[in-house]
């Protein structure tokens, strides 16, 4: 009963995400949101699961983990409820902020709670495992069940579906999951104050500079802000005697290994799915629907990978799979590079199914090796930082990724305009028009249309390369450093 409660949480935090991105079009066309703001639909949700969900694990030590999981599933419908009803853009940024921060809180606390009930250190990492693979659940079934909803309905009815399953989640865990201990410790203020600032000001810059330019008046504060609340972070960790994080973890180079990898491999996993569904929507113009069917071959691959990882990390370790699903992912990613506009999906579903089954290799056995890497006392401590890195990781995959997606469909729409001989002042008018991110009401003329799908192709083969070469270093960096078996204490 407790897997299946922490399995359904880690399913609703991941369906917000893809359920969101589905829909993200419908709800720009249909509130009229400008270009600036729709990119905050949903990079609200992931600001606030990024910056709380190191505190929340803090808080959940202190309080009780079940208790925080609790509100954070109560939060995760209250937002969803919100958005549903939401009769602008304002309320739906608001209700994502509410959802994020449950995601925030039942992240952490759900690890937590698995590692403490499983004690055994091969048990806990096939637990483990399958709750990253229920993480890809949630990732899979978003497109799908917001195509269908949006054939039928309005965008609106998509949330539906997270206060159903936050309301089964609720159910399933009040009824089978046990409260833990609370720590008696005194709860670390100053600390997780600068850690939430910390990492609030780092992602907002790296969504924010996405938009306007990572060296921006703003975003250079932003940047500024960071730096000095992380240094002061590490400067209070160091001195007081019940740290909200352990320092000192990051003196062990596996440790840090597997944090990097963990970011890395949600910026992966997060980045190429939503280049890949931007791919589907608006290159291949296909509705979200028929790209959520196309996506589910990925999702799937990763949810059987990732199940069947937790056993062959018990004969292998941890250091074959993360290097195998890095090296692997770097292949598919490349591959992938090679499509283009008028690719059918025939030629191209293996190559989806080989990321996803990479993306299983590395990230179920990432998180169970933080987990690994520290005392069972330190398991909320070690959950709220590979939860942290990984959802800093989903930030920097949809930001780099997607901002290198635009520069490029940018720099290339001239020359693909061009070449299907679009005069002027169309022309013009078109890069304008694709450079603000403006939408037309108005069917476009054909060669506009296919100049405008083989410009944003070329943006999203760059961050497919760009992807294969970041898994590539990541993979030289997880075969020298992460150890290969659970520490002993």
């Amino acid at each position: 009963m407790t897997l299946i409660a922490m399995c359904l949480g880690a399913m609703i935090t991941f369906l917000q995400i893809t359920a969101t991105v589905s829909a993200l079009t419908t709800i720009q066309r249909d509130l009229r949101v400008d270009p600036t703001t729709v990119v905050w639909i949903p990079s609200a949700y992931t600001l606030m699961v990024a910056s709380v969900v190191l505190s929340a694990a803090t808080l959940g030590s202190r309080y009780g983990r079940k208790r925080m999981f609790g509100a954070g599933v109560v939060a995760m419908i209250v937002g969803a409820a919100v958005v549903a009803g939401a009769p602008t853009v304002a309320w739906v940024i608001v209700g994502q902020l509410v959802a994020g921060l449950g995601g925030a809180l039942i992240l952490p606390n759900s690890l937590a709670i698995l590692g403490a009930t499983f004690t055994d250190p091969h048990r806990r990492t096939e637990v483990i495992t399958a709750w990253s693979a229920a993480s890809g659940i949630g990732l899979a079934i978003g497109p799908l069940i917001a195509g269908f909803l949006l054939r039928n309905y309005q965008w609106h009815s998509v949330y539906l579906s997270t206060i159903a399953l936050g309301l089964v989640t609720l159910v399933v865990a009040i009824v089978g999951v046990a409260e833990s201990q609370p720590s008696p410790a005194r709860l670390d203020v100053p600390g997780l104050l600068l850690g939430t600032v910390a990492i609030a000001a780092a992602v907002y810059a790296l969504i924010q500079g996405g938009k306007v330019g990572y060296t921006s008046p703003v975003v250079s504060v932003a940047w500024v802000v960071a730096v000095v609340a992380l240094v002061a972070f590490v400067f209070v960790e160091l001195r007081t005697g019940a740290p909200m994080l352990d320092v000192r973890l990051f003196r062990s180079a596996s440790f840090s290994a597997v944090m990097v990898v963990g970011a890395v491999s949600l910026f992966g996993f997060t980045g190429v799915a939503i280049l890949l569904v931007l791919f589907h929507e608006r290159a291949q113009a296909l509705s979200p629907l028929d790209t959520g069917w196309r996506m589910l071959v990925l999702f799937g691959a990763y949810v059987l990978v990732a199940f069947g990882a937790g056993r062959a990390i018990r004969r292998t370790g941890f250091k074959a799979p993360l290097t195998l699903g890095l090296v692997l992912g770097a292949v598919a990613s490349f591959a992938l590079a090679n499509q283009g506009p008028t690719t059918s999906f025939g030629d191209r579903w293996a190559l989806f199914a080989l990321f996803g089954a990479a993306s299983g290799l590395v990230v179920a056995p990432a998180t169970a090796a933080a987990l690994a890497s520290v005392a069972p006392a330190q398991a909320g401590m070690a959950s709220g930082a590979v939860n942290a890195a990984r959802q800093v990781g989903s930030v920097l995959g949809s930001s780099v990724l997607g901002t290198l997606l635009t520069t490029t469909m940018v720099a290339d729409l001239p020359d693909r305009l061009a070449a299907h001989q679009v005069g002027e002042p169309t022309r013009t008018a078109v890069r304008a028009a694709v450079a603000s991110g403006a939408n037309s009401d108005q069917p476009l003329p054909d060669p506009v249309r296919a100049a405008i799908a083989e410009a944003l192709t070329s943006g999203v083969q760059a961050g497919l390369r760009i992807n294969g070469v970041v898994f590539l270093v990541t993979a030289v960096l997880a075969l020298t450093l992460i150890r290969n078996r659970p520490h002993q204490h």
